[in-house]
């Protein structure tokens, strides 16, 4: 053991240098920030899927992993729109979610946000507006932040977060 630990003095340390600082920690602690000094308490969203494929979702629940650590960003998802200060809409707007979509809108108190999320709430991406579909989140309610998309990673939906809560966002009481 001596032998090995003055084999360690001689040659010294040796490890690699330490790693460039990670641009999501900066957004996650500006999102953090942010969300305090608009709220004075966590940011809460109520998603609902209108239609998607699923893709968008996988990346919300990446949100929510350690990771990410959303909770962690002062953020948490709530089951009742009564609670919600932002909505997350992904997918194009079927016609059976149309209904269902505007009664959760009409359900938030204001002031509401909405955020449309991947390229078929931001366009209706592949399926438009025909059919069964009515196409993107904004012909069916008012949007105010569009995430772009197939599907948007995470630190994009989170960008997305912070600029839906920025105050050069208007909200009103719709």
């Amino acid at each position: 053991m001596l032998k090995t630990l003055r084999k360690i003095g001689s040659i010294g340390l040796v490890s690699e240098p330490a790693p460039a600082p990670d641009e999501l920690l900066r957004l996650r602690r500006t999102l953090d920030a942010r969300v305090t000094e608009v709220l004075g308490r966590a940011l809460c969203i109520r998603h609902v899927d209108a239609g998607s494929c699923n893709g968008c979702e996988l990346e919300i629940v990446a949100l929510n992993n350690a990771f990410y650590n959303l909770e962690g960003c002062n953020i948490r998802f709530v089951a009742s729109p009564r609670h919600a200060d932002l909505l997350l809409v992904t997918g194009p707007v079927t016609a059976n979610m149309e209904a269902a979509l505007k009664r959760v809108y009409d359900a938030m108190p204001g002031p509401k946000l909405v955020v449309a999320l991947g390229d078929c709430g931001c366009t209706g991406g592949i399926f438009g507006e025909r059919g069964a579909s009515r196409g993107r989140v904004a012909n069916v309610i008012p949007v105010d932040v569009a995430v772009p998309g197939c599907p948007p990673n995470p630190a994009r939906i989170l960008q997305g977060l912070l600029t839906a809560i920025s105050p050069g966002v208007a909200t009103s009481e719709r």
